[in-house]
């Protein structure tokens, strides 16, 4: 099972959207606080739609705790940012795999990538754009992780 992990999302909308696409791709989401907003919050549930309900969740309390309960498992985690030319389809993901993404407004803390800086990810854009949707963008890894791994049964 693949891990999509969202570091103090801002967005509701956008953590509804992640919420049902990790339904869909059988992948555990994880939430670290602080979140700008309710768990329960409307606009969570209206865009995870009775996804919701059956989602594969864990809210962590702080960054912190969730490192040191995956501690063992630092070698697969992958950081999508801005902040690397490294894109995303080169890595090769595997079953297990922690894929992290940061807050709307700030990104991953850099502490955090520069455990593991050569699992640093991006997503190539053109010029005129500085960065994608959340959702959107956890859509593109996550289903690029599947792709590589179908044949094995990831999905």
């Amino acid at each position: 099972m693949l891990n999509v992990v969202l570091v103090t999302p801002n967005i509701p909308q956008n953590t509804g959207a992640i919420g049902r696409i990790c339904v869909n791709t059988n992948t555990r989401l994880h939430i670290i606080k602080p979140i700008s907003f309710d768990i329960d919050e409307k606009a969570v549930r209206r865009a995870g739609l009775d996804y919701w309900k059956i989602l594969d969740l864990k809210v962590w309390e702080s960054l912190d705790l969730f490192l040191e309960y995956h501690d063992k498992e630092m070698e697969r985690f992958f950081f999508a940012t801005t902040k690397t030319d490294k894109p995303y389809f080169e890595q090769d993901f595997q079953d297990g795999d922690f894929l992290f993404f940061g807050s709307e407004t700030e990104g991953l803390p850099m502490h955090l990538m520069a455990q593991k800086k050569e699992n640093m990810i991006t997503i190539p854009m053109g010029g005129k754009g500085r960065s994608l949707n959340q959702a959107v963008a956890v859509g593109i890894v996550l289903y690029d992780a599947i792709r590589q791994n179908f044949s094995k049964g990831i999905l």
